[in-house]
């Protein structure tokens, strides 16, 4: 497997930045793409402020193309739709939803029961003598 450049790229003072339009043309997808990555939670989050009668005229910086197209790539090499690169970076952000995906990983045998901790080791000590004790 090729390797990502994450690396993003040194700031241009001659580019600024540029409309939805332009920015899906720069990356190779439509201003209709753009928009359900950005409701997937897949575009960077934009520091502006409302204009207008508080519509947001979205423009994008040269990292935030770039942030975009690292996205499309990982998406065509692993061969993914956006809502599952969407879902990956959720499971990862957040401890419950990662635990549950394990937990059912290992229920289908794709994944290996995480090792015991040393907690866990004396917690199932513990719980063994008291029964033993109690029968």
């Amino acid at each position: 497997m090729a390797a990502l450049d994450d690396t993003p790229p040194a700031p241009s003072r001659t580019t600024g930045a540029v409309p939805i339009s332009a920015a899906a043309e720069r990356v190779g997808t439509t201003a209709r793409m753009l928009r359900y990555r950005e409701a997937l939670g897949l575009l960077p989050r934009t520091q502006e402020q409302p204009t207008g009668r508080g519509h947001r005229h979205r423009r994008f910086t040269e990292e935030d193309l770039h942030t975009i197209a690292v996205g499309l790539r990982m998406e065509r090499e692993f061969d993914i739709p956006p809502a599952a690169l969407a879902f990956a970076l959720r499971v990862l952000a957040e401890p419950e939803v990662l635990a549950r995906v394990r937990a059912h990983g290992e229920r289908l045998g794709r994944l290996a029961q995480a090792p015991a901790r040393a907690m866990d080791f004396d917690k199932q000590k513990a719980m063994r003598l008291l029964r033993r004790n109690g029968s």
